[in-house]
């Protein structure tokens, strides 16, 4: 059986930490920044925890060989 591929825009989007949680970057990051206040700005750089479950195993499928930590 051929070896699954990784959906790369995926792979750089999501990340999983050392116990195992999804994280996702937030939406908004890139566009129209100059309008936005230092405080926004700033708060796009943490990433938040993937609650679904649903968007989980969506994830899980679209990048298989994601270190998934503990």
């Amino acid at each position: 059986m051929p070896k699954m591929k990784t959906h790369k825009s995926t792979a750089k989007r999501f990340k999983y930490t050392g116990s195992g949680k999804l994280m996702r970057t937030k939406i908004g990051k890139s566009h129209l920044r100059r309008r936005k206040s230092k405080r926004v700005k700033y708060q796009f750089d943490s990433m938040l925890e993937v609650t679904s479950d649903g968007a989980k195993k969506r994830v899980q499928k679209l990048i298989p060989y994601a270190k998934k930590g503990k």
